[in-house]
């Protein structure tokens, strides 16, 4: 499976590519109607790309794909979504680390040091500018790091292919940049044209993330496999 390019997979990296083309190029327009189904084109791609997922470590990345598209949407449809749009990623981010942690449970406190720093900083940084959102958001930011912090933490296990790790990593690395430009944009300062630059990373990020699981089930080593997975892997 890994590496091949079938005319189904060429087919569907097509539709992703025209709809986030599509999508970039009404992100001016008042048609939401038309920024709703080239945003979901991408993801639903992915899914499709992933269907059927049949081990864990790909249930888990696929449910968060999944609910991902749910946020996307939801953000879409105005300011009075935006919540409803958060909580859909925040549990986003959970699959996606539950995803990480069959792969491995080892702490590896020394890699979430990084990603401790970040969301205090994150915290600090955002925290004059989110008002009644404080709370949500602050959540948010420990959740994407507590995310980030698991994929590092997976990278060296023997069941899963160290590139599937490393691409995984890469993958929560672009959304937490995403997630960061966008938060600075929405609660600190305009970023004008960083609209662009958000959703390119996000779906780099959500491709990343895609392609570690559909690698997963070519992996000499199965993640569904009984105990292959212990505290100290």
């Amino acid at each position: 499976m890994r590496g091949e390019w079938t005319f189904a997979t060429k087919l569907l990296a097509a539709v992703g590519v025209v709809g986030a083309a599509g999508f970039l190029l009404a992100l001016d327009l008042e048609r939401r109607d038309v920024r709703m189904v080239t945003k979901a084109l991408p993801m639903l791609c992915l899914l499709l790309w992933l269907w059927p997922p049949r081990e864990r470590y790909p249930r888990w990345i696929f449910s968060g794909l999944v609910l991902s598209l749910l946020g996307d949407l939801l953000l879409e449809l105005g300011p009075t979504s935006f919540l409803p749009g958060l909580g859909a990623f925040l549990l986003a981010h959970v699959s996606y680390a539950v995803a990480y942690l069959t792969v491995s449970r080892s702490p590896r406190l020394a890699r979430a040091l990084p990603f401790a720093l970040l969301g205090v900083g994150a915290g600090v940084f955002l925290w004059p500018g989110l008002g009644n959102l404080a709370l949500p958001v602050t959540l948010y930011v420990a959740v994407i790091c507590v995310m980030g912090w698991r994929s590092a933490a997976m990278v060296g296990s023997p069941v899963l292919a160290r590139r599937a790790q490393w691409i995984a990593l890469a993958g929560a690395l672009m959304f937490a940049v995403s997630d960061g430009l966008l938060a600075v944009k929405l609660f600190v300062r305009p970023l004008p044209g960083a609209s662009y630059g958000i959703m390119l990373l996000y779906w780099a990020a959500q491709a990343c993330i895609a392609v570690s699981a559909r690698e997963s089930l070519a992996s000499p080593s199965s993640v569904s496999s009984p105990g292959l997975v212990s505290p100290g892997a």
